[in-house]
């Protein structure tokens, strides 16, 4: 069995003796005389077992112990003493340590019980996938800025009710998240959490997908379909993207949300629905419904309670936390251990703006992880943000410095003509005439 050992202790020989010991057992090592280099190393390496010594000039290993099990639960930590204080040990095993050992008296015991640590960081472990996996609620929404802690008090508050909420951020911000903790945190959680990008749809596959349809509604529908409102019923309705949502369907989305009351496609029967709506919007809607491209009374209708989530670039403290959690996610679906992460890969990251947001962060950090070498996540295995070149325009025209803008909106978007029509804020007709104009294909 291998495994990731760290040594804490101020006595040089005894550490030595120790790395060697431990290392012919085939053991990944790294040693440390002081509590501060020891932590600044669980920063940056991953760690299964850590044997710590009670006394280190600059710490008390007994209340290292807390600290250390707080932010790396999976580990298990062994202290050594030369002292033999029974106190120490109660106290020590109360904090969360494996067990304690007495330094000469105990050699014998170390490596069998380094391997039996090891057994109990691969359950540790196991479970700790387990709680990650079902992780639901507003454990999800991950950060401590002001910002994010703000938008996240407020939808805890909303949770409770059955108020409509309208979240608007940036793409990326997270508001899928948001929304299915609001779920969470209400007294529909038992009940059908359903979602829906409206802009992935044309306007007669929405209304199906939303309203349902009966057998032979139009061509294609070779038998019934039970609708996202219906299954909503009792729970929550997710329509991310409202703002894409063509003008006609907002008039029926409307009727629902006063009456309750819906009907299929290609049916004369009424149906009831109770649900709870949370929509979501990367766009001004208030925009929108001057440009007469949006309900004014639907908006209302929605924006019972507003949250705006913050883009990522004016939340940058949370930036390696998110990270750092993404990093966890993917090296388990890639089934990638001994991992070890250089300080410069954080600061790497947060040279970059993140147009992206979270959505962005989380394609890099994957991306990173299969780009690495040796296992370990550097700059190297990121883009160089910092060396991101812009293009000059020719020309001060507006038709040049617009042919440059959407040729660097299609780069973000890696060539996707619908994601950048969004972004831009024009119709995909409209980019394709101009894509034609530029001699693009």
């Amino acid at each position: 069995m291998s495994g990731n050992i760290l040594i804490i202790d101020d006595e040089i020989k005894l550490l030595k003796l120790l790395g060697m010991i431990l290392s012919q057992e085939n053991f990944n090592v790294k040693e440390s005389s002081t509590a501060r280099s020891a932590m600044t190393m669980l920063e940056q390496h991953e760690f299964d077992v850590v044997l710590c010594d009670v006394r280190l000039p600059d710490a008390f290993g007994v209340e290292l112990v807390r600290s250390i099990k707080t932010k790396y639960p999976h580990q298990e930590i062994i202290l050594m003493t030369a002292f033999g204080n029974i106190t120490d040990a109660v106290q020590a095993m109360k904090n969360g340590a494996y067990d304690y050992l007495v330094k000469g008296d105990d050699n014998e015991k170390i490596i069998p019980l380094v391997y039996k640590a090891l057994e109990k960081v691969k359950d540790n472990r196991s479970k700790i996938v387990q709680k990650t996996t079902i992780s639901k609620g507003f454990g999800q929404i991950i950060g401590t800025s002001p910002l994010i802690l703000q938008s996240k008090k407020l939808a805890e508050k909303v949770a409770l009710t059955d108020a409509a909420v309208l979240l608007t951020g940036e793409t990326g911000t997270g508001k899928e998240v948001f929304a299915n903790a609001i779920h969470e945190g209400s007294d529909r959680k038992k009940n059908n959490f359903v979602a829906i990008n409206c802009s992935a749809f044309s306007k007669e596959i929405l209304e199906s997908e939303l309203f349902g349809h009966k057998q032979g509604a139009f061509t294609g529908a070779v038998k019934d379909k039970k609708g996202l409102i219906e299954e909503a019923n009792g729970g929550t309705l997710f329509l991310d993207e409202i703002g894409e949502m063509p003008i006609e369907l907002q008039a029926k989305l409307l009727r629902v949300l006063e009456t309750g009351e819906f009907i299929k496609m290609g049916e004369t029967k009424v149906s009831r629905s109770d649900f709870r709506l949370i929509a979501a919007t990367n766009r001004d809607l208030e925009h929108e419904i001057k440009q007469g491209q949006f309900r004014e009374d639907l908006y209302f209708r929605l924006n019972v309670f507003e949250i705006h989530l913050p883009p990522l670039r004016e939340r940058k403290e949370d930036l390696k936390m998110l990270a750092k959690n993404f990093i966890d996610i993917f090296s388990r679906k890639l089934h990638l251990s001994n991992l070890e992460v250089n300080p410069d890969y954080f600061k790497t990251l947060e040279k970059n703006d993140w147009k992206g947001n979270i959505r962005e962060l989380r394609n890099a950090v994957e991306r990173s992880l299969i780009l690495m070498e040796d296992n370990i996540l550097d700059a190297e295995s990121l883009p160089h943000y910092s060396d991101k070149i812009v293009p000059e325009s020719d020309s001060l025209s507006m038709r040049s410095l617009e042919k440059i803008h959407i040729q660097k909106v299609l780069q973000y978007t890696k060539g996707n003509k619908a994601e950048a029509a969004r972004l831009l804020e024009i119709g995909i007709a409209t980019l394709y005439r101009k894509l034609e104009e530029y001699g693009w294909r």
